[in-house]
């Protein structure tokens, strides 16, 4: 028998029990379905048993881990229905890239119409009735990386061959075998809530929204989905489209000319953009926003460097000089100031100064003092002639709301992102917020004495910032500009690690940590010293030319 601390109350249970017996005992507590436990600071899957004392919590898929276990889970259900449906043919699904609530999916050797997508339907509610369960296997690297070659899956048999465990867990649901970046429901009966509706050449999964446990309307952003897709298409042009390609070309010596070949399309990207300002005409205002670490800065000033090149006069004006004196900056709902809202910025003056410039007066523009909390006025003159224009940066950029005195004509307006091309395989995305989290845990640490663990903690918070304030108004930019460089987790990793290892074992942000020092382990690392001091990469790692 074992002792288990459940919240206050300490229960015994036999050795050997399911912890999903034990979350079935308690499963009438939760709005939500539990879908994994959280034992002794280490998460595990439903079908693991009990063997040792130990304090237990329930996971359930309102939980930020429960999410990405039932999505995973509803991944292998298609794989599942589409193999039974068509497999005898040789047709395969990729999973592709995230798109809006789900993931967008093509099948290989077969056209996607709305026939087929009611008979997947049909298939997976069938699989998901049958209540089959959903086994794991620990295999060998060696003896997996032979699964996956007798399964036509060389993705999978390249990226573990990279590999320096010993071992690789496979999933196995009715006969049918694929390994999965994370944990997994017990079985199908577990996946109640999904959708696919068709898009393009192909399809999205849909998946359940965390908050309402409901699947919504598919609502496609066109303008983000096709510059992820050039960006991946891209990725596929350069034999890099996965880790294991990437880090084949590590292993190989071919890693520095794709850097530079990365490096190159990013500033032909810059260069492109620049001239689509320039025959615009009459723009004044270039207003970029996008989320945390993507680049914003870095990115500001290498379209400066261009438009300068084309004879225009550009000036940066970063929107955190427009903050409100700290003592009047509104709280959120924890009662933390909240520099991420729009009232946090004296929105007031922003349109009077702009306005001003715009009809050709000279202004003495604030500078935010950050560490006394308040705006300062230090001589910082400025008036515009014919050729200069305003580089304007920060989150708010794209809100109309932020510039509503000035003329829309005078602006042009771009989103930027960090939308990673890369997949980890053919059946594992791999999350964009990911390389931002990772990107910002280096920044932080290196710029503002920020430990892994406080960033962690606060990610939340600034991806709910981000989800109010920044993503509602991407798909009104005049331009989309992805900051992902295909290379970059490879050098990530090496700044990265030290800084996750270093989160204790008993804190909550542990297990963010320990998930993602996994999702670093696919990659063979690459040094620093040879990417140029202008790369966007630098802004986070340090060396840049730029002053970020």
């Amino acid at each position: 028998m074992s002792k288990v601390l459940i919240g206050q109350q300490e229960v015994t249970y036999e050795n050997g029990t399911t912890f999903e017996q034990i979350a079935k005992d308690y499963q009438k507590d939760y709005d939500k379905q539990i879908v994994l436990v959280l034992f002794n600071h280490r998460l595990r899957e439903l079908g693991k048993k009990l063997e040792e004392d130990g304090e237990l919590s329930f996971i359930t898929s309102e939980h930020k881990a429960g999410v990405k276990a039932y999505r995973r889970s509803v991944v292998l259900l298609l794989q599942k229905a589409i193999s039974n449906l068509y497999g005898k043919d040789g047709v395969k699904v990729r999973i592709l890239q995230t798109s809006g609530n789900g993931q967008y999916c093509e099948l290989t050797g077969k056209a996607v119409d709305e026939q087929v997508i009611d008979e997947i339907r049909a298939e997976m509610k069938r699989l998901s009735e049958a209540n089959l369960v959903i086994e794991k296997e620990s295999l060998s690297t060696r003896d997996a990386i032979r699964l996956f070659r007798e399964n036509g899956m060389p993705d999978k048999e390249k990226l573990f061959g990279y590999r320096r465990s010993s071992h690789v867990n496979v999933y196995k649901l009715d006969g049918y075998c694929d390994y999965f970046y994370g944990y997994m429901v017990p079985s199908t009966g577990y996946i109640k809530k999904f959708d696919l509706t068709k898009y393009r050449d192909g399809f999205v999964l849909l998946y359940p929204d965390r908050k309402t446990d409901e699947v919504a309307p598919y609502q496609p952003s066109e303008k983000l989905f096709t510059t992820q897709w050039n960006s991946s298409k891209w990725g596929e042009q350069m034999h890099v489209k996965n880790i294991g390609e990437l880090n084949e070309a590590i292993a190989t010596g071919r890693i520095q000319d794709i850097i530079l070949m990365q490096e190159a399309e990013m500033e032909a990207r810059i260069g492109e953009l620049a001239d689509l300002i320039v025959k615009s005409g009459n723009k004044k205002f270039i207003m970029i926003a996008g989320p945390s670490s993507s680049g914003k800065t870095t990115f500001s000033h290498r379209l400066s460097i261009q438009l300068s090149a084309r004879g225009l006069h550009p000036h940066p004006i970063p929107l955190d000089d427009y903050y409100l004196d700290r003592e009047f900056c509104p709280r959120d709902e924890d009662g933390k100031l909240d520099f991420e809202c729009l009232e946090s910025l004296n929105v007031e003056q922003f349109n009077k100064d702009m306005s001003a410039l715009l009809r050709g007066e000279r202004v003495e523009l604030p500078i935010f003092n950050f560490k006394t909390g308040k705006p300062e006025y230090k001589g910082r003159f400025m008036q515009l002639g014919d050729d200069d224009i305003l580089v304007i940066e920060g989150i708010h950029g794209l809100n109309d709301k932020l510039s509503y005195s000035l003329p829309k004509e005078s602006k042009f307006r771009i989103y930027i992102s960090a939308l990673t091309q890369l997949a980890i395989d053919e059946h594992n995305a791999l999350p964009t917020t990911d390389g931002r989290l990772i990107r910002r845990i280096i920044r932080d640490a290196r710029t503002r004495g920020t430990n892994a663990r406080e960033t962690i903690a606060m990610w939340d918070s600034v991806r709910r910032g981000e989800e109010k304030n920044i993503f509602p108004f991407q798909e009104s930019a005049d331009y989309i500009f992805n900051s992902a460089l295909i290379y970059e987790l490879a050098v990530l990793k090496v700044y990265a690690e030290p800084q996750l290892f270093n989160i204790p074992v008993d804190c909550p942000e542990y297990l963010e940590a320990k998930r993602l020092l996994k999702f670093l382990d696919y990659f063979l690392a690459i040094p620093s010293e040879n990417i140029h001091h202008n790369s966007l990469i630098r802004e986070f790692i340090g060396g840049s030319c730029f002053h970020v």
